[in-house]
């Protein structure tokens, strides 16, 4: 049996990420079970270019600091490949570079569409006959996978966005004017991360005033009257949006004229908060900020859950497990037994359910107005904001590490 074993990093980075590196990579070097560990880099993509790191001799250090190093240390990609019955070029080069390597695990951390890259590898390798262990391990802050409570990373980047906002609203009150404050937040087709902004509020602080998800159709002359409602109250309106809001024709409030897409097809957007800034401005106020908390809510490990990362982590050293026993074709999932206290128990799922389907938010989450979350969605969230980490400092800032991963390591030229 091929005993190495390769790991790859895809889609969009989290602040925890890594941790499930790490989790792998610590079940490889503890069992023995694997000879070697290879990594690759930029994915799917990096891979089918030959590019590769070893992570066997990668010193202890460098691996204490990954598990709250945020990004992906490895690199990632968005590459989507197509299914092989309509072109397999991708796939015979993909299992001939994985043969020259011996791999005979390969575990893939990433979103929907990453999954969707499992599915596909691991039902080639069924059909030809490969004996290949091909396992997924969840990754996304949008938390918009199925068969998961919810997905490493949507915690520290609820308690990101919760932060901001509390801040935001805070410099919000310091003029003695009325203003506009309208934040927005990832989420393309789930509200997930626009609802946690609402643990921003407490009971000296009430923030953000409106949120506003893709699950509801958004109308601009209601979002209007909102604000101008809001304005009646207070001189200082706080306002999220999810960057995916869109009309009752379905059509993106972002996008405007652009077609542009990313490789998976997905509309790129223009931005939710900017487009939305010139109906109030001039209109009911003069101070107007428009703020996309854009790729600093997926990555700050500095507000890093220390649940999220803990979380993560074990996710790994389950998928190495999992892949031990022979499992393959399967996700690695959490399964919430409880709220008070918080137990969750992590269960394996054909990854098939998983590939490019969108958990989006209930509407159980959802206040009858249509614009602000309920107090049953903090039941749910607030476990996973839960705990604060030692991230080590070194001359006033964060120690992360590197791994060398991102140089010019390469073992195959294809």
């Amino acid at each position: 049996m091929l005993k190495n074993c390769l790991i790859g990093q895809s889609g969009g980075p989290t602040a925890v990420i890594n941790a499930s590196l790490k989790g792998v990579i610590d079940v490889a070097k503890e069992s023995k079970y694997f000879n070697n560990i290879y990594g690759m880099r930029y994915g799917i993509q990096g891979l089918l270019n030959g590019q590769v790191v070893d992570l066997s001799q990668k010193s202890s250090q460098e691996l204490r600091l990954l598990k709250y190093t945020p990004s992906s240390v490895l690199g990632t990609s968005r590459y989507k490949i197509v299914d092989y019955n309509d072109n397999d070029e991708d796939y015979v080069k993909l299992f001939k570079l994985l043969n020259e390597l011996k791999i005979g695990f390969l575990f893939y951390i990433g979103g929907n569409d990453s999954m969707d890259t499992v599915y596909k590898l691991n039902r080639y390798a069924k059909e030809k006959g490969i004996d290949i262990k091909i396992i997924g391990i969840p990754k996304t802050v949008d938390n918009d996978l199925l068969e998961t409570d919810h997905c490493p990373g949507y915690g520290s980047a609820s308690k990101y966005i919760a932060t901001s906002v509390m801040e935001i609203a805070r410099d919000s009150r310091v003029y003695d004017i009325k203003n506009v404050h309208i934040v927005e937040v990832m989420g393309r087709e789930s509200g997930w991360l626009a609802a946690s902004s609402m643990l921003a509020s407490n009971d000296k602080l009430s923030t953000p005033d409106y949120i506003y998800v893709p699950e509801i159709e958004f109308s601009i002359n209601k979002f209007i009257k909102d604000i101008e409602k809001k304005m009646k109250e207070q001189k200082a309106v706080v306002v999220v949006v999810s960057e995916g809001i869109k009309d009752k024709h379905n059509n993106y409030i972002s996008v405007g004229k652009s077609t542009t897409h990313d490789h998976f097809g997905h509309k790129k957007l223009g931005g939710a908060a900017p487009m939305l800034a010139p109906f109030i401005k001039g209109n009911l106020c003069d101070r107007v900020k428009a703020i996309k908390l854009d790729v600093m809510q997926r990555a700050a490990a500095h507000c890093v859950s220390k649940r999220d990362a803990e979380e993560a982590y074990i996710l790994g050293v389950k998928a190495a497990e999992a892949a031990i026993e022979g499992k393959t074709g399967t996700m690695i999932s959490i399964k919430r037994l409880s709220n008070n206290p918080y137990k969750v128990e992590y269960i394996e799922t054909p990854v098939g359910n998983i590939a490019n389907k969108v958990k989006v938010l209930p509407n159980k989450y959802i206040e009858e107005d249509k614009n602000q979350i309920n107090e049953k969605y903090k039941d749910y969230v607030l476990p996973l904001i839960k705990g604060e980490v030692n991230i080590c400092y070194k001359d006033g800032l964060p120690q992360y590490a590197e791994l060398d991963c991102l140089n010019n390591e390469i073992l195959i030229n294809s």
